[in-house]
Formats: structure tokens, C-alpha cells, sequence
């Protein structure tokens, strides 16, 4: 049996995409009923970050030890990725030793290779070009609040990032439409507007694109990695933002949400942030459940 990897969120059907949704609901509320789910026990996740991160880390390690199993935190200091071995070699050796391997670095290209030389499945935990175990997260919290998204209008409001992208591939493969609202300049790849058609619309003004929407979605300005370029994203981006006013634009039961970590006063209003019906914290607590759906699909599939 082939070894299925998550490198985007096209590397599942919209059937198993739906199905994993509807298990990580199930993990959720076994997990708050305190009931053991000791389904990998033995098994070792190998994580290996590139990037840092706050709810990467906790989540997928959590989940593993939920599961009964270990994981195994590599970061640039603990590795030879990409510095003193190929890529290609390092997977072979990593996955002769891990059970499943996550990766959260720069290039796309370099989890693609290492899937391709990789004897066990490979999650994608953020590349510069997608991050689909957020989108899992998001997708859930939508379902958990507003039933399901199909037919749904998804505004993103703000840079055309890594975020973004990988919004534009739920659009097709959860069958919602997305509007998209970000400055010239800061637009999502053309090749995946291109091939997601009708179904995503670039605008230039976030109230347009607001109006009609189920669902408002933002990140922060500045990514990681582009730190030197913040005073220009700034002023860029500055009426960029998800706010009561842009809120007051989309339907009246619209939920909004950001994959953290945010700025308040940037691309996030503060009183959004720390309004008592956010679904935001929900959002972030929904990357553990998500991404243990992930990895049980993955390990059995």
C-alpha cells in the first residue's frame, strides 16, 4: 500500500477531508470525556521545525501522547536537514526510525522531497506556500459553530500568504466560495487562482469582499522569514483589517478568525480579539483534535 502523505490539503478527496472532520469532532469529545484513546502505543511522530512555534509544537505533541505514543521535538540544532545532508537523505533516515514525520520549514520544495524519499507518511506543519493542518482547525470550528461550510462565502482579508493559499484549496475542496481582499502586491500565486476559477475572486476592497460572507479570516501582516519587510507591509496593508466595522459588512451570524500568533490593532481589531464570542480560542484548541485526525487517517490508511 502506497504511503499517503499531507503535504496540501489536495492530498485527501473532499469524502476523506469530510470524514476526518467528522472524527475529529468524535477525538474532541472523547478527549473532554477524559476517555483513553491509546491507539498508537510504541509509535514515534518525529517533528521537525524549521520554523518555531507555539500551537504547532503542543498540539501534535499532546495528541501523540494521548494516543500513547512519543514525539520527538528536532529543531535546526538537532538535525542535518538541509545543511550538512541532503534533504533526500535525511528522510530515508529519519523515517526508518519514526512512525510519521512532521515538518515545518521555508521552501515547499523541501518537504516534497523529503515525502518523496520518505518511508512513512509526512505532514506538512507550515511551508512558506500552504499551511493545510490550520485549515483543518478552521474548517472544524466553522462546523462545530455554523454546520457545514459547503455552499458558505469565505472572505480572507489581508495578505495573500501561506494562509491564504491554502484557503484558496479548501475553497474546492470543501466547496465554498472565497473572496479575497489584499492590496496590489500582495496577491496568493496565480497558478492557484487559476486553477480554482469562479470559485475565488481577488478584490481590492475589504468591505466588498466582506459583504454576503459566513466567515472573515486573517493573519498577521509579516510572516516569519519576513521580518525586514515590515514597514512597507504596514503601510500596504494598513485597511487590511477585521474590525466591528468590516464585521457589520458580512452576514449577521458571521464568524471571523485568525490561526494566531495576532497583532492586535494591526490586522485584528483588540475588542474582536478579546470579545467573549470569539471563536478564535476554539479555533487554536481545534489544531490538536484536527491534526490527531490527521495522523489516525494517516497511520491507518
Amino acid at each position: 500500500m502506497a504511503v499517503r502523505h499531507f503535504l496540501t490539503l489536495n492530498d485527501l478527496s473532499p469524502e476523506e477531508l469530510d470524514q476526518l472532520m467528522q472524527r475529529a469532532i468524535e477525538l474532541k469529545a472523547l478527549h473532554k470525556a477524559r476517555q483513553p484513546e491509546p491507539q498508537f502505543p510504541n509509535y514515534v511522530l518525529g517533528m521537525v521545525f524549521e520554523k518555531a512555534s507555539t500551537r504547532t509544537r503542543i498540539s501534535f505533541e499532546a495528541g501523540m501522547a494521548h494516543f500513547g505514543g512519543h514525539a520527538m521535538f528536532l529543531s535546526p540544532r538537532d538535525t542535518q536537514l538541509g545543511r550538512g545532508e541532503p534533504v533526500e537523505d535525511s528522510a530515508r533516515v529519519i523515517s526508518s526510525m519514526c512512525d510519521i514525520v512532521m515538518i515545518r520549514t521555508f521552501e515547499h520544495s523541501i518537504i516534497e522531497r523529503f515525502a518523496a524519499n520518505s518511508s512513512v507518511p509526512v505532514i506538512n506543519a507550515l511551508t512558506d506556500d500552504f499551511h493545510p493542518c490550520q485549515l483543518l482547525a478552521d474548517i472544524q470550528t466553522f462546523i462545530e459553530h455554523r454546520g457545514s461550510i459547503k455552499g458558505k462565502q469565505v472572505a480572507w482579508i489581508g495578505d495573500g500568504n501561506n494562509m491564504c493559499q491554502s484557503y484558496i484549496n479548501a475553497a474546492c475542496q470543501f466547496d465554498f466560495t472565497l473572496k479575497i481582499a489584499c492590496p496590489e502586491g500582495h496577491e496568493p500565486r496565480a497558478d492557484l487562482l487559476e486553477q480554482a476559477g469562479d470559485r475565488v475572486e481577488v478584490l481590492r476592497d475589504p468591505a466588498a469582499a466582506a459583504k454576503g460572507s459566513d466567515l472573515l479570516v486573517t493573519d498577521v501582516w509579516a510572516s516569519m522569514g519576513q521580518e525586514d519587510e515590515k514597514a512597507e507591509r504596514r503601510r500596504a496593508l494598513a485597511g487590511y483589517q477585521i474590525n466591528r466595522a468590516l464585521l457589520d459588512c458580512a452576514n449577521p451570524d458571521a464568524l471571523y478568525m485568525h490561526c494566531l500568533p495576532a497583532k492586535r490593532g494591526e490586522e485584528i481589531s483588540a475588542d474582536l480579539m478579546d470579545d467573549p464570542k470569539s471563536v478564535i480560542w476554539d479555533e487554536a484548541e481545534n489544531r490538536l483534535h484536527a491534526q490527531k485526525a490527521l495522523i489516525e487517517f494517516l497511520l491507518t490508511h
